[in-house]
Order: structure tokens, then sequence, then C-alpha cells
């Protein structure tokens, strides 16, 4: 009779056998497979593979619920390109040369030598930067008209000043128009400076001259303070566009500021006693000589006191002219007819 000793080894080895494969098969296979594929993801079986690994485990003696889960997805190693800490953001693009040129308006033309030259420039600020020269003049102005008592130079120095100031007056408006950067605060501060300026000087040499400038400088001032109620009247009725500035106002703001400019350049001593037709003047034709001030010792012209201040007449003849254009052009709406 055999014993039965050998029988039972074999059993024994048969059941330890099954228990170790049961025991890693449930990792091994998985393990394996996740492997594979991100060594070579072309070598991993197509998506009915689940169905195969289960039949693998069944014979090895694993449990098919524990291994039915499918591989898990490749895990893409690459850095996204939204991560701020493998791509960073991009610092912004250097400003152009022409960031100051793109500030102004869409109908301005291409940049001129100055503008190119200077890119950097704020070329978009200059018109109200020229206005505030003309406002910041008016003080100097005033200033210099007294002080210092002895400065023989007071006449071209006031003459330069005012037409500075007047060029500027023009300038600013063609460089806003032109480049198409016309604002609503420069469009009100413009005339108000060009007001306040014309104003100074004038009571300035009515005080100089008497009479004879005093009287037409009060028609020019009546006439700016009546045009601007009027304006300012029409535009809250919506009718503004019918007083808006015409030919004639602009040939008077031109002729008065030519002959105040002209005026100024006449040295302080020289009185209207000096002109040959002053005499026709009356009273009127006396002022402006100063005593104990020899003639020479000032600088200046004295020849443009008799041009200047027949310009200056005939700037208040426009002035009366030009402002009964605006006060007919808005008469309807004054009487009540529209």
């Amino acid at each position: 009779m055999k014993s039965p000793f050998p029988t039972l080894v074999y059993v024994t080895i048969l059941l330890s056998s099954s228990a170790m494969s049961s025991s890693f098969s449930s990792s091994t296979p998985l393990a394996f497979t996740r492997y594979q594929r991100m060594a070579d993801p072309s070598s991993v079986d197509p998506p009915t593979a689940p169905s195969t690994h289960r039949l693998t485990i069944l014979l090895r003696g694993g449990d098919a619920s524990e291994n039915s889960i499918e591989p898990s997805a490749e895990i893409d190693a690459s850095p996204s390109p939204a991560d701020p800490e493998t791509h960073p953001a991009s610092p912004p693009p250097p400003p152009s040369s022409n960031t100051m040129a793109t500030r102004l308006g869409p109908n301005a033309p291409p940049p001129g030598l100055l503008r190119r030259t200077f890119p950097s420039f704020p070329w978009h600020s200059l018109p109200n930067y020229l206005t505030y020269a003309r406002c910041l003049s008016i003080p100097l102005f005033l200033l210099l008209s007294y002080l210092p008592p002895s400065f023989p130079n007071r006449a071209p120095v006031l003459g330069a000043i005012f037409a500075l100031a007047s060029i500027t007056d023009w300038f600013d408006g063609f460089l806003a128009r032109r480049w198409d950067i016309a604002s609503p605060f420069g469009a009100f501060l413009d005339p108000v400076a060009d007001k306040l300026m014309v104003s100074t000087a004038l009571i300035v040499l009515s005080g100089r001259y008497g009479g004879a400038v005093a009287i037409p400088s009060a028609i020019i001032l009546a006439r700016e303070v009546g045009v601007s109620a009027l304006r300012e009247w029409m535009a809250q009725r919506g009718k503004r566009d019918s007083v808006k500035v015409g030919m004639q106002g602009k040939v008077k703001a031109a002729l008065t500021m030519i002959s105040i400019s002209l005026m100024l350049l006449v040295p302080e001593g020289v009185g209207l006693e000096s002109l040959t037709w002053s005499k026709y003047l009356g009273v009127l034709g006396v002022g402006g000589d100063k005593g104990g001030v020899e003639e020479g010792t000032l600088a200046g012209c004295p020849g443009l006191l008799g041009p200047s201040l027949i310009m200056l007449f005939g700037s208040a003849v426009v002035t009366v002219t030009s402002g009964s254009v605006y006060f007919k052009a808005a008469a309807p709406v004054l009487l009540g007819k529209e």
C-alpha cells in the first residue's frame, strides 16, 4: 500500500500556488499594463481589452471584480500652456514710438519732421498748452505795463508779449482742427483767453492815451459782452449755430489785435500831440505825453501811433457791423417769432 504522503504534498503545493496567484494577480497585470502604456502607447490593447484581462485573471485564480477596472488613462506630462509656473505670461510689448501719434484724431495727417523727431512729446495737448500760456501772459503783461517805473524797453517787450499771444490765438485753433483733436474745454477756454488779453491791453492803452483810445475800446468791449450773452442765451434754446462766428467777426478780431500790437510798440513819451491830425480830435487829441521823458531815450517806434490809432477806430466800426449781424440773425428768437 502506497503512502498518502506524496499525494498530500502535491495537494498542498497546488493550494499554495493558487493562494499566491490570488494574492498577486490583482496588482501585477494592472501594474504591468500601466507601465506598458507609458512606455509604448501603440502597444496598448484596444477598448475590448478588459474582457481579455478578465479571462486571464480568472484563469490565474484572481478576483474578477477587482480587476475589471479599465487601465487608467495615460497621464500627459507636458506642461499646460496656461500654467503660469511653466509658461509665465509674456511681458507687454514696449510702447511704440508712435504712441503719442495715435492720440490724435482719425483725420490727422501723417507725422511731420517735428513729430518724427520728438515722438514722445504730447503733441495732442499742444493746443491746450498754447491757450494756457496765453492766459498766463495776462498777469505778466499787466505787471510789466507799470513795473519797474523806469523801463526803457517797455514798449518792445509789451508789444512782443501781445503779438505772441495773438499768434497763439490763431495757432492753437489751427492745430486743433488740423490734428482733429478739438476738445470741449479748449473750445471754451480759447475765446475766453482771447477776450481777457484784448480787454487788458485796451484798458492799459486807454489809461495812457485818454479818450482817443478809450472810446473805441468801450465800443469793442461792449460788443464782446453783448455778443457773448447773446450766444449763451441762444445756446440754451438750441440755436447757437445761428450766431456762430462769421467772417466779419474774424476780421474784427485780427484788426483789433494788429492795432493793439502796433500801439504797444510806441514809446510812452510819445503823445497824441505828435500827430498832425490830432487837432481835429479836439479834447480827444491830447494824451500819452509823459513829462520829463526825453525823446529818443525810450525804445520803440513812435511813427506807429497814427496808423495804429486809425486801425483801432476801424476795428470799432467793424465791431458794430459784425455785432449787428449776430443780433439780426437772433431777432426772430428774441422777438418770440420762433
